[in-house]
């Protein structure tokens, strides 16, 4: 056998031809975890103002008159 013919032969068995697409679907999985965690963590903020709604009333009756009551209709 010469050079060129082994260089032939081991170029003929390194060539993998497989499924690429379901070579890099780890890469979508991770992306929708990522996503899904931090979708978590901004669902977990919703409705924060009104948990402590006794303390936003409180604070609003105490200062009722410094609210300027001007511009855009207010």
């Amino acid at each position: 056998m010469t050079f060129a013919t082994l260089l032939v032969l081991a170029a003929e068995e390194s060539e993998a031809h497989g499924n690429v697409a379901l070579e890099t679907v780890i890469f979508g999985i991770i992306a929708m975890a990522t996503f899904g965690a931090l979708a978590l963590v901004t669902l977990s903020y919703r409705n924060v103002a009104n948990r402590h709604s006794r303390k936003a009333d409180a604070y609003a009756a105490a200062h009722a008159n410094d609210v300027q009551q001007a511009g855009h209709g207010h």
